[in-house]
């Protein structure tokens, strides 16, 4: 009887004692261009580069907890495109039995890489697309291959000083017109070193410069995943741009005597962001510094972050992807005709000279194309570490939506990831125009396109965590706490990420409505008055339109208190 019972009961007991651990492993692949020139995009016209500043790589990080295994690739790329990176992992997924869904793919966004995918006036470098896509594989493949237990921790740290706007809304007798002839450009990137010209900044940053770390159990680095929101410094030669430089500065700083430390900055939601803070002086911008001080001013932050982490070893992981069907903007039968007449009479359709060339061969692509798959992923590393992913150039704002939201007490959101589907602005912005809103594959998503990624990523985000999502409500200062004991009809502190409701926080359920031409989230004051602990206060920017509500009961006596700033000039 006891010869029967005993091998039953260790059958019982081992999953109870067998729990796998915690395994990461990193490598980087050269992803530099075997053969040159090379075609480079991030630009307007199409450029070939035949010189190499620095090399371009992919890194990648695999995780595993002995069930789930998580692949992770950022890569020295402009964008690229979602058809090549999912054969690349399903290729990648042949060769290592990672699921091709697991796999997390980006790009850092430099514009001094060659061209994997088209867009505005640059094609695919043809020989570069094959050998990028077997790079990328190789990449996974030798991430994993070294595997060794780990440990894991997260740091954060607030780097405003390397991070503003570069989109400034327009004063009203500043409307420039669009590549189609339309008065239409209310906003637009880099106008704000002119302040005669513009109101204020279009929306909020995200300052924040965060890090995964991985270590062996007795803590020697592994390899450190970054991420910042700053959209590129800029090289003519072919290179990685200031991410590059920051990777291989983390090794110099905390691994110099370990090669195998993989040191990784990932591009955070950026789509109206760059590193010139145009609400200084122009003497104060540190116009002319150079990319290597930049970068090296950056990592002395991030090491402050870096040296504060706390690990655990207790890591389990989880990962979800979804894909959404979206419309591209395509054009009207007017627009379309416009379009292909100027398509007809280029030399070569395939090399447009100039902007507004550029343009029409853009619509007439999206006219054949009419729809994008978009890939959306969440991902969870222990219980309070998350990554959401976004598929291109979402805003900051949509990064700081995402981040407030997440059940997950540490949430990194990287962009430009699993695809290259252009800026993708929130819909009040497309009322204001400007390069980031024209249609072309670099900028082509139907209107609601990034509230309905925002929402995926958030759902996906509670689907690995198991929790629901977080509220987001400023908090309560004296100045706030006073005005509420005061029994105001209606307070609306114009907090909101988005409209189109102003929620009253009286109490009294008398919620506003935002007119359209209205931004969102912007700082105000920095007050103890009216926040807590240090948060910063936010406000709407009307632009052009106005807040509605109404309030029948206030009798013939009554009051109106408002904080403003005015953004014209007299």
């Amino acid at each position: 009887m006891h010869r029967f019972l005993l091998p039953a009961l260790a059958l019982l007991l081992f999953p109870i004692f067998s729990r796998a651990e915690f395994q990461v492993g990193a490598a980087i692949v050269d992803v530099t261009p075997e053969k040159l020139p090379v075609l480079v995009n991030g630009g307007m016209l199409s450029r070939s580069v035949d010189t190499v500043h620095t090399k371009v790589n992919a890194r990648a990080i695999v995780l595993s907890d002995g069930e789930e295994k998580i692949a992770i690739v950022v890569v020295d790329s402009c964008m690229m495109p979602r058809p090549l990176l999912d054969d690349a992992k399903k290729m990648a997924a042949k060769k290592t039995g990672i699921p091709a869904e697991n796999m997390l793919m980006s790009a850092t966004h430099t514009h001094s890489a060659p061209s994997c995918m088209g867009a505005l006036g640059t094609n695919a470098d043809p020989n570069y697309v094959p050998f990028l896509k077997q790079k990328l594989v190789e990449a996974v493949e030798a991430a994993q291959k070294k595997l060794q237990p780990a440990k894991a921790g997260y740091g954060s740290i607030d780097a405003a000083e390397f991070t503003a706007l570069r989109r400034w809304i327009h004063l009203p007798d500043n409307i420039a017109d669009d590549p189609f002839g339309n008065p239409t450009g209310r906003a637009n990137m880099h106008t704000g070193r002119d302040w005669s010209k513009v109101a204020g900044e279009s929306g909020p940053e995200d300052p924040e410069l965060s890090l995964i770390s991985f270590q062996t159990p007795d803590g020697k680095p592994i390899a450190v995943l970054g991420n910042f929101s700053m959209h590129y410094f800029g090289d003519k030669a072919l290179g990685a741009d200031y991410f590059g430089l920051f990777a291989e500065g983390l090794k110099e700083r905390i691994a110099k005597n370990n090669p195998e430390f993989v040191g990784i900055l990932s591009h955070g939601c950026s789509g109206d962001i760059w590193r010139r803070d145009y609400t200084k002086p122009a003497e104060e911008r540190n116009e002319k510094e150079p990319i290597q001080d930049y970068t090296d001013r950056l990592l002395e932050v991030a090491l402050k972050a870096y040296e504060e982490i706390e690990y655990s070893a207790d890591r389990d992981l989880e990962m979800e992807e979804a894909r959404l069907d979206l419309a591209y903007r395509v054009p009207d039968k007017q627009r379309l005709e416009w379009a292909q007449r100027i398509v007809d009479a280029m030399e070569d359709p395939e090399k447009p000279t100039n902007q507004t060339e550029v343009y029409a061969r853009e619509a007439v692509i999206l006219h054949t194309r009419q729809r994008a798959d978009i890939v959306i992923q969440g991902l969870r590393i222990g219980k309070d570490i998350a990554i959401a992913t976004t598929p291109n150039e979402t805003y900051a704002i949509t990064g700081l939506k995402i981040k407030a939201a997440s059940p997950i007490q540490h949430t990194m959101v990287i962009e430009l990831a699993n695809g290259g589907d252009g800026y993708i602005p929130p819909p009040e912005q497309h009322l204001f125009g400007g390069y980031n809103t024209w249609a072309a594959r670099s900028a082509g998503l139907e209107v609601s396109a990034e509230p309905k990624i925002t929402a995926t990523a958030i759902r996906l985000l509670e689907n690995v965590s198991g929790k629901s999502r977080k509220s987001v409500d400023l908090s309560r200062g004296p100045a706030t706490n006073a005005i509420l004991e005061l029994k105001p009809s209606a307070y609306w502190r114009l907090d909101e990420f988005a409209g189109p409701l102003a929620v009253d926080s009286s109490g009294n359920n008398r919620d506003a409505v935002y007119e359209p031409q209205i931004t969102f989230f912007l700082e105000g004051p920095r007050s103890d008055y009216f926040c807590e602990d240090g948060e910063k206060n936010r406000s709407a920017h009307f632009v052009d339109d106005r807040l509605r509500a109404r309030v029948a009961d206030l009798g013939d006596d009554y009051s109106i208190s408002l904080w403003f700033w005015n953004g014209m000039p007299n």
